[in-house]
């Protein structure tokens, strides 16, 4: 786990320093920025291994920073943020965050998230794949051990969430999820919220499906939620 390359951006240099000190602590090479367009110059000249990002900058706020990151890379995204409420949360989860933290937080907390989605990752690589555990629909077939999505021999660029998302609608293909349900199992939130986390995941997901030329389709289930069918 030691040597990974993490970017901190926050424009309070306080926080920063103090999120910097702890991960340097636990073995991770850090960078920390105040800007967001200056991680984005370093990530696109050596990506890092996970971003640290928060909500509410000057001139390039988080949400911003992770729509950019996400139309080329599935790199781990936590956000730090003032924000604490309910949609704040699924807005940024929806745009492909991995994990988010609310300040004022434990240091050692984020040590811990950190630590628990690198060991995640490092268990999906290591684990040998098994034939009976895909999904295989139409030209998709959905790796349930390396947590991938191929298009025939092709591993699709999808986030950990769009891949979890695809995943639930291929385990229930051929019955309407409700958005309910989606963000319930997808991203743990038990109470309705005014969202459209579920749309947005939908679209980015058939953007990129349709991209490669594949002739799967999520249905949209309207006024209820969305369904996989492997119907031509």
């Amino acid at each position: 786990m030691n040597g990974k390359l993490i970017y901190v951006v926050d424009d309070e240099i306080n926080i920063c320093n103090i999120v910097k000190s702890f991960l340097l602590k636990e073995g991770f090479e850090v960078k920390s920025f105040t800007h967001g367009q200056k991680m984005l110059e370093a990530f696109y000249g050596r990506p890092a291994d996970m971003l640290i990002i928060d909500i509410m900058m000057p001139e390039l706020d988080g949400y911003s920073i992770c729509q950019t990151v996400r139309q080329t890379s599935s790199v781990p995204i936590i956000f730090v943020s003032a924000r604490d409420t309910s949609p704040d949360k699924i807005a940024g989860l929806s745009l492909g965050a991995d994990d988010y933290i609310t300040k004022p937080f434990s240091p050692m907390e984020l040590v811990m998230r950190v630590r628990s989605i690198f060991r995640r990752i490092a268990f999906d690589i290591g684990e040998q794949i098994r034939p009976n555990n895909r999904i295989k629909i139409l030209d998709i077939c959905i790796d349930l051990d390396k947590k991938a999505v191929f298009y025939h021999t092709k591993e699709l660029k999808l986030s950990m969430k769009e891949i979890e998302f695809l995943t639930y609608l291929a385990l229930n293909k051929h019955r309407p999820v409700s958005r309910d349900e989606l963000l319930n199992k997808v991203w743990g939130f038990e109470s309705e919220a005014e969202t459209r986390a579920t749309d947005d995941m939908v679209k980015r997901i058939r953007k990129k499906l349709h991209t490669e030329g594949s002739r799967l389709k999520i249905e949209t289930v309207w006024g209820f939620g969305f369904k996989l069918s492997d119907e031509e």
